[in-house]
């Protein structure tokens, strides 16, 4: 919300010399963020002048120019000449005339130059190098503005282009401060300032039984609220649409952020900001009879302001009269009903919405208006009435129309319920003591009616506060107007026992674990493909079931993902089309299941203003597929950047296998890497990952057709990991193993095996049969070559045997390498190697 000075000042008394900085420091004060300050940036001297005379001088270039004497008034060096090419002014114009050491919006300094053979001694400005308006195909003419001022004065202070205006970030429940009106109440909270409601300063309309026929209809109201519980109406007659919006109103709208349209329009956008009640006008003489509130017929054509032909909804309020609709209520008027340059008498309408239904017009129409953000946040139901008399003055004052002395007026809005409010409540919640004095004050300054009741207060919130509903809202104003400096800065202390979970420590650790090993975390949109999810969310290609967003972000993109390999390899891609090569990512986050033939998400949606129960949020729940939390992995590039006498080596398969490595030990678990398949790695390349004995993921290297398409190179590792799998399969107890003092005993083991036999079983059989003696083993070459049986390959181990009480003999070692040489042989055909 933009707010000028000027016209906060009608409002609220502001001390001489009040800066648009003290302005937000005030407001900040009561919790209204400070945004930004805009003016018109505008340095003098910039005058009246007259246009005494001109010559137009064609040119080479096929333009024409003028060259003008203006007069400027004597203290500003009395008749300059001054070169200009528009042509919409004539001998005797008032115009603005900008002389040398001004400076224009831009910033664009003014200076004596020479163009077209002449000296140019300043510039005859138009309203959009002001920055009045968006209109530059001539000069600005005083007298469209209905402005005649001595020549020589200063048209900046004239035109009210030394005004500024603060802005402020309005939360969505603070409607109210979308409005001169709502701020200058919060100045006044804020410094103790006097208040002037300017609905206490414009008379009400009075409602006559003659007035214009209104009937609210609203035959489908949403969760029961009936879509206009007040409509005010009157009407302005004989008003000149012609005539100029004045320049002090033009620059106000400016600085709130509204270009000037026409008188009328002006009119009723200057009260929607002074007020915070949008208003709509209509063209009298176009209107059908008397108009009605309804609901739209489902399917129902409207052609709205700009032009556009929509399809309304059930849901839509609309303004009918015998013809059918004629406004789409709180967000756009109709275009056949709307007050343009012929408008000789309009119909003013300041009217109260169902919030709910105008969030969801706007939105299903995508039509944000400033109608419609005022009117979903909650206006004032009770100044209808005052705001319509105020435009009607207005346009009387301004466009010389004739107000009828009556209007009509529908008012069913209730009184709103009382809040009771313990004494104490306040300083249990905000955590500072309040005498109940404070509290008293603070809620009658913002307008709340308090009774006294045994025990506490009665209190009734101002119609103007549609936020405030509870006691604990109560006890924010009470914090907030009492001043926020009352609440001590203190770090909480977390309760014993209530750290992270177990499964929240785990997945942390990995994490860190992983980020210390080199690879960088990202995370990606949870969306994919029907073919990505087919592709890396299934093991064997088959089609699987996936959830399909209702309402997608991004249509190429609509359903849920099965897996995070998409989104990485999406990430990698746009990484390398950045120069970024040599890539480790991993991610942490859920992917979606759902089981096969059943329907999600068919729960009924609670209403958004009650507290849902436990059996709305179990059914909800049950709407939810499973969702388990994976982490993903991707390594491209290099692993070792070629340098000086070292060559570069690329991420492959055993990469991949080392990042599934470091996630079991970041999490305790037993790893176990068996061969595995998958249709989008490559064959005999490809591991699967297992706990317990039950498969948690896979590792391996893409196909590189696959890789292809995605323009990344032929070898792209990969791991995904079901990690909340890995941590239910962990050992929750994880000890940590002794280092053996005494003297170790290492040996080396080859085997000779068929090709086709998994190193992993070979090296679990000699484990096993090496018995407790054995402490580490480690495949450290596989050999296939001259002196091994072709489809056979040499399997060497490096074994290292320690025993805790006692120094091995080599004779102790050399037996336990040969007991588990004989386990081997037994289940995989292994004989040792000569």
């Amino acid at each position: 919300m933009r707010v000028p000075l000027s016209w906060l000042a009608e409002y609220v008394e502001l001390v001489p010399g009040t800066t648009p900085e003290d302005v937000h420091a005030a407001l900040v004060k009561v919790g209204l963020e400070e945004e930004d300050v805009h003016t018109f940036e505008l340095e003098g001297p910039i005058v009246v002048g007259e246009v005494l005379e001109f010559v137009e001088e064609p040119q080479s270039n096929g333009k024409t120019i003028r060259w003008c004497q203006v007069d400027v008034g004597e203290a500003n060096g009395g008749v300059r000449g001054i070169v200009c090419g528009a042509r919409n002014f004539f001998p005797g114009d008032q115009v603005v005339v900008t002389l040398p050491g001004a400076v224009l919006p831009g910033p664009f300094p003014i200076a004596a130059r020479k163009t077209y053979g002449h000296v140019s001694d300043g510039m005859i400005a138009s309203a959009r190098e002001l920055g009045l308006g968006d209109d530059h195909d001539g000069i600005l003419r005083l007298s469209t503005l209905g402005i005649d001022a001595p020549v020589g004065s200063d048209a900046i202070a004239l035109l009210g282009l030394d005004d500024a205006a603060i802005e402020i970030n309005v939360t969505p429940d603070r409607g109210y401060a979308f409005s001169i009106r709502g701020v200058a109440r919060e100045y006044a909270h804020a410094t103790g300032a006097v208040f002037r409601d300017p609905v206490e300063l414009t008379p009400a309309t009075d409602a006559s039984a003659d007035g214009f026929p209104v009937v609210i209809d609203d035959r489908a109201p949403i969760r029961g609220k009936v879509a206009s519980s007040a409509f005010a109406t009157r009407i302005v007659r004989g008003v000149d649409a012609s005539r100029p919006t004045p320049a002090w109103m033009i620059a106000r709208l400016k600085l709130a952020g509204i270009r000037s349209l026409s008188v009328l329009v002006d009119i009723t956008n200057y009260v929607m900001l002074e007020l915070g009640q949008p208003i709509h006008g209509y063209d009298l003489d176009t209107l059908r009879g008397g108009i009605v509130v309804r609901r739209a017929e489902p399917g129902e054509p409207f052609t709205t302001l700009d032009g556009k032909q929509r399809t309304l909804h059930a849901e839509d309020i609309v303004v009918t009269d015998d013809r059918g609709p004629i406004g789409l209520a709180g967000v756009m008027g109709g275009a056949e009903t709307e007050m343009s340059d012929t408008t000789q008498n309009v119909l003013i309408e300041a009217a109260h919405w169902d919030p709910v239904s105008i969030a969801r017009t706007a939105r299903r129409h995508k039509l944000p208006s400033e109608a419609a953000k005022r009117y979903e946040r909650g206006i004032d139901p009770t100044i209808g009435a005052v705001a319509v008399a105020r435009v009607a003055q207005l346009m009387v004052d301004l466009a010389g129309g004739t107000a009828d002395a009556g209007g009509s007026l529908i008012q069913t809005t209730t009184d709103r319920e009382a809040i009771d409010l313990p004494d104490g409540f306040v300083s249990r919640v905000i955590g500072v003591e309040y005498t109940n004095d404070e509290v008293h004050d603070a809620l009658a300054e913002i307008g709340g009616v308090l009774t006294r009741v045994e025990g506490g207060y009665s209190v009734v919130p101002p119609a103007w506060r549609p936020d405030l509903t509870g006691r604990e809202e109560l006890a924010e104003e009470v914090a907030r107007l009492v001043g926020y400096h009352r609440i001590p800065s203190v770090l909480p202390v977390a309760p014993p026992g209530r750290g992270l979970t177990r499964s929240q420590r785990l997945r942390r650790q990995t994490a860190d674990a992983l980020a210390a090993a080199g690879s960088v975390e990202v995370l990606s949109f949870p969306f994919a493909t029907d073919d990505e999810n087919r592709t890396f969310g299934s093991v064997d290609g088959e089609p699987v079931a996936s959830v399909r967003l209702a309402n997608a972000l991004d249509q190429s993109t609509p359903f849920l993902r099965r897996s995070l390999l998409p989104g990485l390899i999406a990430a990698a891609k746009r990484n390398r089309s950045r120069g970024l090569l040599d890539l480790d990512l991993f991610e942490i986050g859920l992917v979606f299941l759902p089981e096969p033939g059943h329907v999600y998400g068919t729960a009924e949606l609670p209403a958004g203003d009650a507290k849902p129960g436990d059996e709305t949020l179990a059914a909800l729940d049950a709407g939810i597929p499973p969702q388990p939390r994976h982490l993903g992995v991707l390594l491209v590039g290099d692993r070792v950047a070629k340098q000086p006498g070292v060559a570069a080596e690329p991420y492959g398969v055993a990469d991949a296998l080392d990042a599934a490595r470091r996630v079991a030990l970041a999490t305790g678990a037993e790893l176990e890497i068996v061969q595995g398949s998958h249709h989008a790695l490559h064959p005999g390349r490809t591991a699967e990952l297992r706990v317990g004995g039950r498969p948690v993921g896979f590792a391996g290297e893409l196909l590189p057709a696959l890789a292809e398409a995605d323009d990344l190179p032929r070898v792209v590792a990969v791991v995904e990991l079901d990690l909340d799998a890995i941590i239910a399969a962990a050992d929750p107890a994880v000890e940590a193993s002794s280092i053996g003092t005494l003297p170790a005993a290492t040996q080396d083991l080859s085997l000779v095996v068929g090709a086709e036999v998994p190193a992993a079983e070979v090296a679990a059989a000699v484990r096993e049969g090496a018995g407790e003696l054995l402490e580490h083993l480690e495949l450290v070459d596989d050999y296939r070559g001259q002196g091994v049986t072709e489809g056979s390959k040499s399997l060497t181990f490096a074994l290292r045997f320690r025993a805790a009480d006692r120094t091995l003999t080599a004779a102790e070692a050399s037996a336990a390498k040969l007991a588990g040489a004989s386990l081997a042989g037994e289940r995989t055909g292994a004989v040792i190697r000569d």
